[in-house]
């Protein structure tokens, strides 16, 4: 059985982007019995939510873990909620930038986290990993993939959310380095770590599992 492990590559001129050094890293991987595959998605409004899509058509993953780069955030951010906007603040890596318009016409609002993400962090904290809960993905593709993926799931009973990274220690040390990093290797552990607990986990993102928001 399969969880999908999503990464991005890289944007916004940098070279690496640690979402994606860390799915990779964790591809073949077995955890609880399941094999983690990872999946690198473009840095693109318009392709993003094709490549996933294909992924989940492909791997029918018990599990899937979205994952991005949130440079400026000093820890492991679980998010809860996923919103249906795009506002962009930059282009993406095709030269687009939409703003104020919907991820998906006719969609809810913003649809919750399936991942037990309140075990998560504490098992997190509990390891000793930097870890919090965030009540805001962005507007960017990182947000737009997390909606998408919590729309494609909706009722399957398939556990699914996004978790946002921070920069790794060689690009603040490049651009900033007064801006919050972290080892690649924690970050790895972490992950590993989530995805055991969200494999195992019994607490939900939302009020009702899954649900949209009114």
């Amino acid at each position: 059985m399969n969880i999908l492990i999503t990464g991005f590559e890289p944007f916004g001129g940098e070279a690496i982007n640690p979402s994606w050094e860390v799915a990779r890293a964790l591809h073949g991987e077995r955890i609880a019995g399941h094999t983690v595959q990872a999946c690198r998605l473009p840095t693109s409004f318009a392709g993003a939510p094709v490549a996933l899509t294909a992924a989940l058509a492909e791997l029918q993953p018990r599990l899937v873990l979205a994952l991005g780069q949130a440079s400026g955030r000093s820890e492991i951010s679980i998010e809860r909620i996923a919103i249906n906007l795009i506002d962009a603040r930059i282009a993406d890596n095709d030269g687009a930038r939409p703003q104020d318009r919907p991820v998906l016409a006719g969609a809810p609002p913003a649809w919750f986290s399936t991942l037990p993400v309140k075990a998560m962090r504490d098992a997190l904290r509990a390891a000793g990993h930097p870890a919090g809960l965030s009540l805001s993905a962005g507007a960017f593709v990182c947000n737009q993939v997390f909606f998408e993926l919590q729309h494609a799931l909706a009722g399957s009973g398939v556990r699914s959310g996004f978790v946002h990274v921070p920069a790794l220690s060689e690009q603040a040390a490049r651009t900033q380095p007064s801006v919050p990093s972290m080892v690649l290797s924690a970050q790895i552990d972490a992950i590993r770590l989530a995805v055991g607990v969200a494999l195992l986990g019994q607490d939900s993102g939302g009020p009702d599992e899954g649900a949209p928001t009114s």
